[in-house]
């Protein structure tokens, strides 16, 4: 085993979880076993909990111009650790080193955000009658958790811990069990960048801590990010106890490519948004329709597709079970009719025999009552469907549940706004593969992809985890009695 067996972060401490069950972290690269994971209790929990809320009162009413300062030196720390994390995040992961410096590199970006959030909350005042003000300001809401998926260690766990924490909230993170290493090692950096302790806590565990999280009265907000099956489930049982909740979910992408668009541009946009992060991503494109002949572009996708070779310039899957599940999406496309261009089944990795790998896959003809049309699959795979019209491509796009992103590759500026107006996705790209917004811009989806109101990045998650308080003041009393007396 390549490191110590995890704990949980409680109060500025690392320790033991009270229960004895844990889970092997398998590295998907090569089959290492890196260390254990506890299966934490709802005693843990409540251990987290109890520090948090002892936490809270002094964080709260510290002025957040001093809040964020432990921001500044942990963007500084983030910069300086840049490489391990990196290191750290591919070994769990199974990323590819270059992905995981700009998964470390988003991360910077999203803690700069945080600094500036004392520019964006300082509320309105206003004298609405003679003598008499009304003013705004955002409260902290008190004990928030976050609920984190394997596919990026660091940066969504970065989606949430920045803003929340310097909006003035106490925060337990539960990692997902696959890739529990790299929040400890962010632990670590914020108590260097002097985040006092009990402010941020980590208990690791399965569905008992899941449930934990949704059940207890103290947790006044949840953040989920994973599949839309569990993301309904989060999000009904949080709200069931009156939490506030924002659950992102699953999503499949439609990029829809017309004849005019430039070839070799669209066609590395393609292949690099199917298939980087092995496509274990919510914005990778997994669905591509052709919008008339557009064969000369699938071509050069194709030809993209096979200068991504497995174990160089292609990540792995995060374990066996996905490497399989992936394949047979494959395998039932073929056998359905679809035509495989280009075929990642059956790849392994000369020295890493026992990582779990999928190569680049191209799966042309698929129709859209097909499997791999409709569902995500989260691997490197994208499947073409045809089309004469773009009405037709966008009856196709919106006719998935989803509704995380889709892309058009156009030179037709009046074509691209008819289908951003268009399309039922809530993140829109114009030649552009994977359309995430920069901070201060929001993450989030529409429709399945999203349960919850606002994002839960950039300014609009403001609004999430803080409340408005509103008062209003008269010091003349020469104004006499009105209305708001």
């Amino acid at each position: 085993m390549k490191y110590a067996a995890i704990q949980n972060y409680i109060n500025g401490q690392f320790v033991q979880a009270s229960t004895t069950k844990t889970l092997e972290v398998i590295s998907p690269v090569d089959g290492t076993l890196l260390s254990t994971v506890p299966l934490s209790s709802s005693k843990d929990f409540d251990n987290a909990v109890t520090a948090a809320k002892a936490a809270f009162p002094a964080w709260s009413k510290t002025p957040i111009k001093e809040r964020v300062q432990v921001f500044f030196k942990y963007k500084f720390l983030l910069e300086k650790h840049l490489k391990e994390l990196a290191e750290l995040c591919t070994e769990e992961n199974g990323k590819t080193y270059g992905e995981s410096v700009a998964e470390i590199e988003k991360c910077v970006e999203l803690a700069e955000f945080a600094t500036s959030l004392p520019q964006l909350i300082t509320g309105e005042v206003l004298e609405v009658s003679k003598g008499v003000e009304c003013r705004t300001e955002h409260a902290p809401l008190g004990i928030v958790a976050s609920i984190v998926p394997f596919n990026f260690p660091s940066m969504v766990p970065n989606w949430t811990i920045p803003n929340a924490i310097a909006l003035g909230n106490c925060m337990i993170i539960k990692p997902s069990e696959k890739v529990p290493l790299s929040c400890g090692k962010l632990a670590e950096l914020l108590k260097e960048a002097g985040l006092p302790d009990g402010v941020f806590n980590i208990v690791h565990g399965d569905v008992e801590i899941v449930e934990a999280i949704c059940d207890h009265p103290a947790i006044d907000a949840v953040s989920f990010v994973g599949s839309t099956k569990v993301a309904k489930i989060v999000y009904q049982r949080a709200t069931h106890h009156y939490k506030r909740c924002i659950a992102l979910g699953g999503a499949k992408n439609h990029l829809m490519v017309l004849p005019d668009a430039i070839p070799n541009m669209t066609a590395q946009n393609v292949a690099a948004s199917m298939s980087g992060c092995a496509g274990q991503r919510c914005m990778a494109a997994s669905a591509m329709v052709a919008v008339g002949n557009v064969d000369h572009i699938i071509e050069k996708i194709c030809d993209e597709a096979k200068k991504i070779i497995p174990g160089q310039n292609l990540g792995a899957v995060i374990n066996k079970a996905s490497q399989q599940r992936i394949e047979s999406y494959i395998t039932e496309a073929e056998k359905n009719g679809a035509k495989i261009l280009v075929d990642g089944r059956n790849t392994k990795v000369a020295g890493k025999e026992n990582g779990t790998y999928v190569g680049p896959t191209v799966i042309d003809y698929v129709t859209p009552e097909m499997s791999v049309a409709k569902e995500e699959i989260f691997g490197p795979v994208i499947s073409i469907m045809r089309t004469n019209t773009v009405d037709e491509a966008l009856a196709i796009e919106n006719a998935n549940p989803y509704g995380n992103a889709a892309s058009v590759f156009t030179q037709n500026g009046g074509m691209a706004r008819y289908i951003i107006e268009k399309a039922s996705a809530g993140m829109i790209g114009v030649n552009v593969g994977v359309p995430v917004p920069r901070e201060p811009f929001s993450f989030g989806g529409w429709n399945d992809s999203k349960f919850g109101v606002g994002d839960i990045t950039g300014k609009s998650s403001i609004e999430f985890w803080t409340k408005l308080k509103k008062s209003t003041t008269k010091w003349n009393p020469e104004a006499g009695i009105n209305w708001m007396s």
